[in-house]
């Protein structure tokens, strides 16, 4: 099947943050069910203060240093490397993600559209620690199932995110439900998805079927895919309608 090739425009977001940002961007507004795609790094003494979201739920997958969350549900907690935090804002939510120690916080953030009969369900917030993201080796990859089989991050959409490691020289392969898409997102190194390469930065999109990935010196990517809702989105900065 033919891949798309998407790659992130490079953008300033909130205070002194950059941000990789996949979708949505000029002439590639969302990818159903997802609606924000944005690698981020965030220096010591920037972040993003007290802010409103609507609509949508956001999954935060810390690779580097660590992210402070506050909100106005009374959470209050640090992620680290590895470790995911899950909000879900349905019908409103204010909170502040700053950078938590002396490094850049780095990471990606994913916003996934809630269906128009949850657009108004309480808001929620989960933390999860590194320990408790299932992960694997197998056959020269380390797979680590953020949100999918095993993971203890609840979403309300049909998904599945997975940091996917490979030696030098091996391959990993997933069998995409029929009615799934989404997106290879390298983070490190390089790979190729069929005959297709792609570089750190940059992202596939794909659809059911089998998507094996394979990988010379080496790479690491996330694979994200979900069920599209078929619904229509009107994204209004922090609010998704």
């Amino acid at each position: 099947m033919p891949f798309e090739k998407l790659r992130p425009e490079v953008m300033d977001e909130g205070a002194g943050a950059r941000v990789r940002r996949l979708f949505p961007a000029p002439g590639r507004p969302w990818r159903d069910p997802f609606v924000l795609f944005d690698e981020f790094f965030v220096p010591p003494g920037g972040g993003f203060p007290d802010h409103p979201h609507r609509g949508f739920e956001a999954i935060t997958y810390v690779l580097d240093g660590a992210m402070h969350h506050r909100d106005n549900l009374g959470n209050d907690g640090v992620v680290g490397p590895g470790g995911v935090q899950r909000f879900t804002a349905g019908s409103g939510i204010v909170h502040s993600e700053m950078p938590a120690g002396k490094e850049v916080a780095h990471g990606v953030q994913l916003w996934v559209n809630l269906k128009k009969s949850d657009k108004n369900v309480g808001a929620t917030y989960q933390q999860v620690v590194p320990d408790h993201i299932p992960d694997s080796k197998i056959d020269g990859c380390r797979v680590r199932t953020v949100v999918g089989p095993g993971s203890p991050v609840q979403v309300n959409t049909p998904m599945l995110y997975l940091d996917v490691e490979l030696a030098p020289g091996s391959n990993h392969g997933a069998q995409l439900p029929d009615d799934h898409r989404g997106v290879v997102y390298v983070i490190s190194g390089e790979v190729r998805v069929a005959e297709t390469g792609v570089r750190a930065g940059e992202a596939l999109a794909v659809g059911p079927g089998v998507v094996e990935v394979t990988t010379g010196p080496g790479g690491r990517y996330l694979l994200v895919t979900g069920k599209p809702s078929g619904e229509p989105v009107l994204m209004r900065g922090p609010y998704v309608d």
